[in-house]
């Protein structure tokens, strides 16, 4: 690191992911977990690269920091998302029992945590993590509008 720069945060390097996402066609989303610390995997949306219609940025993420840590429980794990979750997506992070998850931007109309269905406020939620919204917002908000408009 050069003197004088600051470290990317975790939220910079979900937003670097959703940016690079956005080059190449998928909808401006990324997501990092992080351990200890250290981010031990990152996520991008890839539905149409993929034709999965599950590839949200968080499964990809989840997929892949399970993977690394050899169990489905990421306890000791946090999230940081570009947007907030869908409702998979929120059923995805409670299930792998992520201890803080992080976003962006609100999603109004796709939304789970605080709008919409608000899946952890269900008393069917077997596990609810600390919530943390509007991290990055504006930036996070900004790759969703450009995007959009581009296709417009």
């Amino acid at each position: 690191m050069i003197r004088g720069m600051k470290a990317p945060s975790f939220m910079d390097l979900a937003l670097q992911a959703a940016e690079n996402a956005g080059q190449s066609g998928e909808v401006p989303i990324g997501c990092v977990v992080v351990r200890n610390q250290e981010v031990i995997a990152t996520g991008a949306n890839r539905t149409l690269t993929d034709h999965d219609p599950t590839a949200h940025a968080e499964i990809v993420a989840l997929r892949e920091a399970a993977k690394k840590i050899g169990s489905e429980r990421l306890v000791d794990c946090d999230l940081y998302v570009t947007l907030e979750p869908c409702t998979m997506c929120a059923g995805a992070i409670s299930f792998a029992r992520v201890r803080r998850l992080y976003y962006g931007a609100a999603d109004p109309k796709g939304g789970a945590v605080e709008s919409g269905v608000r899946f952890f406020a269900s008393p069917t939620c077997h596990h609810v993590p600390d919530v943390y919204s509007g991290v990055g917002e504006s930036e996070a908000a900004r790759l969703l509008k450009e995007f959009f408009r581009e296709r417009r």
